[in-house]
C-alpha cells in the first residue's frame, strides 16, 4: 500500500510539471501572437485622466526632431513581421529628441531622446512642427492604472531613456500647447502646492 501511495504521489507531480509547462508553451505562443498583432491590442478604449499627471518624473513644453519609428531586427521580431500584413508589429516604438523650451517639472537636459511604445494605437509615421507639452517617465517608475478590460503593454525597449507617459489603452501624454488638454495641465501645476494638489483638481 505504501509503495502505491508514493507511485501515485509521482504521477500526481508528473501531472502538474505537465499542465505547467502547457501553460507556460500557451503563454509564450499567446505573446507571439499578440507581437503579430497590427496597431490595436485593446478590446475597449480608455479614456483619458488627466490626473496621471501625477505619475509623470518629467514634464516639458518643446519641439519634437529626429522622429522615427524603430523595428526590432531580432530573428523573433522578423519572423512575426513576415506574417503581419501591416508589417507593423507591437514589438515597434517611436524614438524622438525633445528640444526643450520650458520644464514644468523635473530638471531635463536642453535636448531629451525620449521613447514612445504606443502599442495600443499605433505610433504616427510623422508627427507635427509645433511645440508640444509632453509628460515623461523614468523605467520601473509606477504607471497609470489599467482602467479598460484588458491590455497589452510592453517594457521600455531602451530602459536608459524617458518614455511618454500612457496609460494602457489610453491617449498618451503628448498634446499641442494649444490644445484644451495642454493649457489644463499646466495652469495646474503652475498653481502653488499649498494652494492646489493638481492630481485632485484634474479629476
Amino acid at each position: 500500500m505504501q509503495i502505491e501511495d508514493t507511485q501515485s504521489g509521482r504521477l500526481v507531480v508528473l501531472q502538474r510539471t505537465s499542465m505547467r509547462r502547457c501553460l507556460q508553451a500557451l503563454v509564450v505562443s499567446l505573446s507571439f501572437l499578440l507581437m503579430a498583432s497590427p496597431a490595436s491590442a485593446c478590446r475597449a478604449f480608455a479614456a483619458l485622466e488627466l490626473s496621471d499627471i501625477q505619475y509623470a518624473d518629467v514634464v516639458v513644453v518643446g519641439r519634437i526632431q529626429k522622429y522615427e519609428i524603430v523595428q526590432p531586427t531580432d530573428k523573433r521580431s522578423n519572423f512575426w513581421r513576415a506574417k503581419s500584413k501591416s508589417k507593423k508589429i507591437l514589438s515597434d516604438y517611436a524614438r524622438f529628441d525633445v528640444v526643450v523650451d520650458e520644464a514644468l517639472v523635473g530638471q531635463p537636459p536642453q535636448v531629451i531622446t525620449v521613447t514612445w511604445d504606443n502599442s495600443t494605437f499605433g505610433e504616427p509615421e510623422a508627427m507635427k512642427s509645433v511645440p508640444y507639452l509632453i509628460a515623461l517617465r523614468e523605467s520601473g517608475s509606477k504607471a497609470p492604472p489599467l482602467r479598460g478590460p484588458s491590455a497589452t503593454t510592453l517594457p521600455n525597449p531602451e530602459p536608459s531613456l524617458l518614455s511618454v507617459l500612457q496609460a494602457p489603452c489610453a491617449p498618451a501624454f503628448i498634446f499641442e500647447t494649444t490644445s484644451v488638454q495642454a493649457e489644463t495641465i499646466r495652469s495646474e501645476l503652475e498653481q502653488p502646492k499649498a494652494e492646489s494638489d493638481p492630481a485632485a483638481d484634474l479629476r
